[in-house]
């Protein structure tokens, strides 16, 4: 808007709205643009207690700084004071969408520092139950994600799946997020009788009615206005920012641990591995709707192998556990992304280090690269579509 005034006989002009490249103020007093806006601290905001500092031109993000540790407890210090059965507790939260994937990478630095050989039944049935807690991350994601952008039905859909297979979960370990199921050596008990059945049962349930989610938004207009080509992270962004899981495959980056440095007894599955090249909020979202229908299958083929073996679930250990001196190093496929522990004992019965490398951790640090350049309404669909847990990141 132009105002104009007259001053002892004189004319002058003031610019006195601003928008994308208007500048505001008169000759050498002219104001920028440019606004700083965060997005966060606050919890509802942004997947936990995230803060994003941008850089705005009109609604324009010019730059983005992502700042972590709001939620950091510690928890990689608190490793060091607690024996090694403690410590599956406090690692099983850090991603509280994935707990017993956390705890499995656990013990397994664990059992490959003291070369201990787990029997082949808790083996298959950690599996199992891998698969099913990937299914319960994916799943949250896959309702929360359209909600965040205007789509309120499929977190209706989404929770009635998962409500299904946590049953099944709480049946077997107690409960229903952190399920503190994995030990040492194997499992905390076996499992009760006639469960193999009603989790194949579950999984056959969930099978039949993911459809009904599917086509109720992977085609939807409206989200693939919001999604698709939005957020785009090339292949070799994604390597250089260390992303992985679901984030990096939808990248192009063909990558999964499962298949390319199988742990437990994925060797002997044929995993397969779902990948997109566009790299865009859409290809992450179709990603992890298509991994949740290769985890049921996956997860129905362990149980079926669970019901062939007998044998013992877990292995006897002394009632004090330490560990021999020196170091390893595990990873695994957690959910979200390749999770790595590398642990170092000096023969203790507390660990020395436990180092978490995470993967939440590195996939949000590619916001700095994927915010600059979107609007405001882009950077909610951006946000969420990189399906990060904050606890993750700050540990």
């Amino acid at each position: 808007m132009t105002g104009m005034t007259t001053d002892a006989g004189d004319l002058r002009e003031l610019t006195v709205g601003t928008g994308a490249g208007l500048v505001a103020g008169t000759g050498d007093q002219q104001l920028g643009t440019d606004m700083v806006l965060n997005i966060g601290p606050q919890h509802p905001s942004t997947h936990g207690v995230l803060r994003l500092k941008l850089v705005l031109d009109g609604e324009r993000v010019i730059a983005c700084e992502p700042i972590i540790g709001y939620m950091h407890r510690g928890a990689e210090k608190l490793f060091e004071v607690r024996d090694y059965r403690q410590i599956i507790v406090l690692a099983n939260r850090h991603d509280w969408l994935s707990a017993f994937s956390n705890e499995l990478g656990v013990v397994l630095a664990v059992e490959r520092l003291m070369g201990m050989e787990v029997p082949e039944r808790a083996t298959w049935l950690r599996m199992a139950l891998a698969e099913l807690n990937r299914v319960l991350n994916h799943l949250m994601f896959l309702g929360s994600y359209p909600l965040e952008i205007g789509a309120i039905t499929p977190v209706f859909y989404a929770f009635r799946e998962r409500e299904t297979i946590q049953a099944v979960m709480e049946e077997v370990s107690g409960g229903r997020i952190h399920y503190m199921f994995n030990r040492v050596g194997g499992l905390k008990e076996e499992v009760p009788y006639g469960w193999t059945g009603r989790a194949r049962a579950a999984i056959g349930e969930v099978r039949r009615r993911l459809p009904d989610l599917d086509h109720l938004i992977r085609r939807n207009e409206i989200f693939l206005a919001r999604t698709v080509g939005v957020g785009v992270l090339s292949a070799a962004d994604a390597a250089a920012f260390g992303a992985s899981g679901p984030v990096a495959r939808a990248s192009g980056l063909d990558l999964d641990l499962r298949r390319d440095d199988p742990y437990l007894a994925y060797d002997e599955l044929d995993v397969p591995v779902v990948t997109r090249t566009a790299g865009d909020c859409h290809a992450r979202f179709e990603v992890l709707l298509d991994q949740v229908y290769a985890s049921l299958d996956l997860a129905e083929q362990c149980l079926d192998r669970v019901d062939r073996l007998t044998g013992p679930i877990n292995t006897r250990l002394p009632k004090v556990l330490k560990a021999p001196e020196g170091h390893t190093y595990a990873w695994t496929e957690n959910p979200l992304g390749i999770n790595g522990y590398y642990l170092v004992s000096r023969g203790e019965k507390t660990p020395w280090r436990l180092k978490l490398r995470t993967a939440s951790y590195a996939n949000v640090q590619a916001l700095a690269t994927l915010l600059p350049g979107c609007l405001v309404p882009d950077l909610i669909a951006i946000l969420g579509s990189m399906f990060f847990v904050v606890g993750d990141i700050d540990k």
